[in-house]
């Protein structure tokens, strides 16, 4: 959907060259690696995203910050799916701790809001493998 825009270069202060289909949508970085939204309703979303080679890091095994980009992506979709549509807002905190390599597949996301104080709302996400097996 946005390929003839990836090389495009961004500006401060200048137009977005996209527009996003809808509110709740991968945006450019997330079509990029593959990221696909499964659902994202009520404060909860479920993401995947396939093993591709360009998501590798040098011993064969996908790249934690693809890894962490799929975390932090699915915590978002889950609180954008709780906000009022045009609401801005951005990650000011990520913590992630590895308890696996991925290997191959396909790997799953699955987060939820934990709580909303004020304007900061806090998000959790797993991370699994193609097997199922935890890996963030």
């Amino acid at each position: 959907m946005y390929e003839k825009v990836y090389e495009k270069q961004m500006s401060e202060g200048a137009t977005i060259p996209f527009d996003l289909p809808a509110w709740v949508a991968c945006a450019p970085f997330e079509e990029y690696v593959g990221i696909r939204i499964v659902e994202a309703a009520e404060g909860k979303a479920v993401l995947t995203m396939p093993f591709k080679v360009k998501l590798a890091q040098g011993k064969g095994l996908m790249h934690g910050g693809a890894v962490t980009a799929l975390a932090d992506t699915a915590v978002a979709m889950a609180i954008k799916s709780i906000l009022p549509e045009g609401t801005h807002f951005a990650t000011v905190e990520l913590a992630l701790k590895f308890h696996a390599p991925v290997k191959g597949g396909t790997v799953r996301a699955v987060a939820r809001v934990r709580s909303q104080e004020e304007r900061t709302i806090r998000g959790e996400a797993e991370v699994f493998d193609e097997i199922g097996r935890s890996v963030v």
